[in-house]
C-alpha cells in the first residue's frame, strides 16, 4: 500500500497548484518510507491512515531539506541534494511549504494525531538546532547525544507509531515506546554506517559526520576508551577535512578498541526491546521492521 501513499502525496503536491513546487518535489529521492511502512503496518490501510503516513512523510522530507542546508550536504542517497542543484534558498522554502501543507492537512485527521505529530515537528526542530550546536565543538556526554537524537530522529518515528496507535485503537504507549526505541537505533545504526561503509555505498563521503563536527556514539565510545595523548589527537581532528591518514587511524582505533560492536550492542538492546513488545502484541510485522535496523551492512 506503499503506492496509496505515494499518490496522496503527489495529490497533496498538485493541490498547492504550483508547477515550480511539482517540478521541485520530483526531484526528491523518496528513500525507504520507514515511517509510512510503521503506520500501515499499525493501522491498515483505510484513507485516514493513508493520509496520515502521506502527511509524516511530507514532514519528513521537509526535515532532510533542511538538515541538507545546515550540513552544506551536496548529495543525498548517492544524488545531488535538493540544496546542491539549486541553492539553500529554494530547498529551505520547499522543506517550509512541505512542513506547511503537512500541518495544514494534519487537521482533517483528528486533533489527536495532529497534536501528536506536531509536538514530534517540534522536537524534531528542537534536535537540529541542538546538533548544531554540539558541532561547535568536541561533545563527549552519551547523554546530551542520547536527547538530540531523540529529538531529531526519533521523535517523529515515535509520533508516527503512536499516531497510527490512535487510529485504530491501539495501545498508544506501547507503540510509541515501540517508535522511539526503533527511532533510536536506526539513527545509531546511521552512525556507524559513516564510518564503516565505503563512500560509494554510503552514498556520501566516509567520516562526514565527524568532519561536520558531530561527535556521534562510537567516538564518545572511543573518547573513553582513549589515553590522554590519544585523546587529544581525536579532539585535534573533530570539525576538519580528513586525509586518508587521519580516516584509516580513527577507524583502526575505532576496531582496536571495540567501539564498534559496543555501539551496534547498543542499539541492538533497543530493537530487542522493541521486537518483544511487538511479538507480544502478535504485531510479526512490526518485529520485522525492527530486525531490519540491525540487519543493515555494516
Amino acid at each position: 500500500m506503499l503506492t496509496a501513499v505515494e499518490r496522496k502525496i503527489e495529490q497533496f503536491i498538485i493541490d498547492l497548484d504550483d508547477k515550480e513546487v511539482s517540478a521541485l518535489y520530483a526531484k526528491l529521492p523518496h528513500g525507504k518510507r520507514l515511517r509510512a511502512k510503521l503506520i500501515l503496518s499499525i493501522a491498515g490501510t483505510s484513507l485516514l491512515v493513508v493520509k496520515t503516513a502521506a502527511i509524516v512523510e511530507m514532514i519528513h522530507a521537509a526535515s532532510l531539506l533542511h538538515d541538507d542546508v545546515i550540513d552544506d550536504a551536496d548529495t543525498r542517497r548517492a544524488k545531488p541534494s535538493l540544496n546542491a542543484l539549486y541553492g539553500n534558498k529554494t530547498a529551505i522554502m520547499l522543506g517550509d511549504i512541505l512542513y506547511s501543507k503537512g500541518l495544514f492537512e494534519l487537521t482533517n485527521i483528528s486533533t489527536d494525531v495532529a497534536s501528536i505529530i506536531s509536538h514530534a515537528v517540534m522536537q524534531l526542530s528542537l534536535g537540529e538546532l541542538k546538533d548544531v550546536s554540539l558541532s561547535k565543538s568536541f561533545n563527549s556526554n552519551k547523554s546530551i547525544y542520547l536527547a538530540m537524537i531523540y529529538q531529531k530522529t526519533a521523535s517523529l518515528m515515535e509520533a508516527s507509531a503512536g499516531a497510527a496507535a490512535l487510529l485504530s485503537g491501539k495501545d498508544k504507549v506501547a507503540y510509541m515506546t515501540y517508535g522511539r526505541n526503533l527511532g533510536m537505533a536506526f539513527q545509531m545504526i546511521d552512525d556507524l554506517l559513516d564510518i564503516t561503509t565505503d563512500s560509494q555505498t554510503l552514498g556520501k563521503p566516509a567520516l562526514h559526520d565527524f568532519e561536520e563536527g558531530k561527535t556521534t556514539l562510537p567516538y564518545i565510545y572511543l573518547y573513553e576508551a582513549m589515553d590522554s595523548v590519544e585523546q587529544q589527537k581525536l579532539q585535534s581532528l573533530h570539525g576538519k577535512a580528513l586525509n586518508s591518514e587521519e580516516q584509516a587511524w580513527i577507524k583502526e582505533m575505532m576496531y582496536d578498541k571495540a567501539v564498534i560492536q559496543r555501539a551496534f550492542d547498543e542499539a541492538k538492546v533497543l530493537v530487542e526491546e522493541a521486537i518483544t513488545l511487538m511479538n507480544a502484541r502478535g504485531e510479526s510485522a512490526l518485529s520485522g521492521i525492527a530486525m531490519a535496523m540491525i540487519e543493515r551492512e555494516f
